[in-house]
C-alpha cells in the first residue's frame, strides 16, 4: 500500500484550471483590447516605424500626423462566427488599435512614406534639417559690419 502525500495547495490549482478552462466566455461575449507591437529604429536619415499587423490589410490602416503627432490606428477583425453549439477557445485578440508617436518639430509631412509587406507596416519619417545657429554680424557705428571694418582698418595700415 503506497501513502500519498495530500497537497491542498495544488488541488486548489488544478480546480481553478478546470474552471476556468470551462467557464471562459465564448468569442462573441469578449473582445480583448489589442495594441500592436512596435519597433521604432533610428538611421542616419530616417526614424522607422516597424508594426506587427497579422490579419490586417493595408485598407483597415490609417495614418495621420496632426501637429508632430504621428497616429497610427485600424482594426484586425474577428474571424470567427458565432457558435450555436459546443465551446471553442479564441485567444488571439482582435478589435481597433491606436498607436501614437510624438515626432521632433521640423519634420517634412509630405515626405513621409508608408509601406505594408506580409503583416508588416513601416513608416519612413525623414528626420528634420538640423538647424544651424545663424551668425549675426555686428555693426559698429554705422552701417559698416565689424568684420568689414577690421578688414579695412588693416589694408590702410
Amino acid at each position: 500500500m503506497a501513502l500519498i502525500r495530500w497537497e491542498p495547495a495544488r488541488e486548489l490549482r488544478d480546480m481553478n484550471r478546470l474552471f476556468n478552462t470551462l467557464f471562459e466566455p465564448s468569442a462573441g461575449a469578449v473582445m480583448r483590447r489589442w495594441s500592436p507591437a512596435m519597433d521604432l529604429v533610428e538611421t542616419e536619415d530616417n526614424y522607422v516605424l516597424r508594426a506587427d499587423l497579422p490579419g490586417v490589410s493595408e485598407g483597415d490602416v490609417k495614418i495621420e500626423l496632426d501637429d508632430n503627432v504621428l497616429t497610427i490606428s485600424g482594426e484586425r477583425k474577428s474571424a470567427h462566427k458565432e457558435a450555436k453549439e459546443g465551446y471553442y477557445r479564441v485567444e488571439r485578440a482582435y478589435g481597433s488599435f491606436s498607436r501614437t508617436l510624438t515626432l521632433p518639430e521640423g519634420v517634412d509631412a509630405d515626405a513621409i512614406s508608408a509601406s505594408f509587406d506580409r503583416g508588416v507596416l513601416e513608416v519612413r519619417v525623414p528626420k528634420p534639417e538640423q538647424r544651424k545657429p545663424r551668425k549675426v554680424e555686428i555693426s559698429v557705428g554705422g552701417s559698416t559690419p565689424a568684420i568689414e571694418a577690421d578688414a579695412a582698418t588693416d589694408a590702410a595700415a
